[in-house]
């Protein structure tokens, strides 16, 4: 068994051992390594963040915190980017952040080598204001500040499910779209990417109208409808530079 392989077999031992724990000659038995390749091996995987507690001498040995664990869950392309975008939303200098870092890792590395692919993929088309700035600073195509309090208006769980459907599966999305000057169009558009700035998110599609790039505000998309049109997805960089402070979510 490779290195990976190996890690993974340790930690799963010692998930299974329980709070009684397990020797470091037992899992050297096991796993037919010497002890000293465990003890690295016990160093990675506490490097890594999971909670292995080593308790040296006679009757010693390595327990797994089960309290500090979850069990093994699946996540689907556009769940790891729904973790990936939250984790990265946390502004600098929070609590856990570098937790938080080394849990967006490991979302992404636990898919198989086509989700995780598809997933990059799709997060790098996910831009994040990570002032979340409600005023001034950022000047957007098409945006308008938040209400007073500083929110923006709700957005319609059917719209943003289809557009979530368009972007992930490229293909063709039909809106109606309220503009500033409360002038309601019909529109076919190819979604490039979602962005948040100046507390408001943002659907940026090529517009076939206009046939050029256009920002709508999410919340003025008073309905979405998913074609069965698929389109080749233009690259991000057609849309420019992201607006100042924000990034992509997980870069490529």
């Amino acid at each position: 068994m490779n290195r990976t392989e190996r890690l993974y077999a340790v930690a799963e031992e010692l998930r299974r051992a329980g709070r009684q724990g397990t020797s470091g000659p037992r899992l050297a038995r096991l796993l037919e390594v010497s002890e000293r390749t465990i003890k690295r091996d016990v160093s990675a995987l506490q490097q890594a963040g999971l909670p292995i507690w080593a308790q040296p001498g006679p009757g010693g040995g390595y327990v797994l915190d089960a309290v500090a664990t979850l069990p093994p869950v699946n996540f689907t392309p556009a769940q790891a980017v729904a973790v990936a975008v939250a984790l990265a939303a946390m502004p600098p200098g929070s609590p856990f952040t570098a937790d938080g870092v080394a849990a967006r890792g490991k979302v992404f590395d636990a898919l198989g080598p086509g989700d995780r692919e598809r997933a990059r993929e799709l997060a790098a088309r996910v831009w994040l204001d990570a002032g979340h700035a409600r005023d001034g600073g950022t000047s957007v195509p098409g945006s308008a500040p938040a209400d007073a309090s500083g929110a923006a208006a709700a957005v319609d769980a059917p719209v943003l499910r289809a557009v979530e459907e368009s972007l992930g599966r490229h293909l063709v999305l039909t809106i109606r779209y309220r503009s500033r000057a409360d002038v309601v169009t019909r529109r076919q558009v190819e979604p490039i990417l979602l962005a948040h700035a100046r507390g408001r998110w943002h659907l940026i599609a090529w517009a076939r109208d206009r046939d050029a790039v256009r920002w709508f505000r999410l919340e003025a998309i008073e309905k979405a409808d998913v074609t069965r049109e698929r389109y080749e997805p233009r690259p991000v960089a057609v849309v420019g530079e992201p607006p100042p402070g924000a990034a992509p979510a997980v870069a490529r």
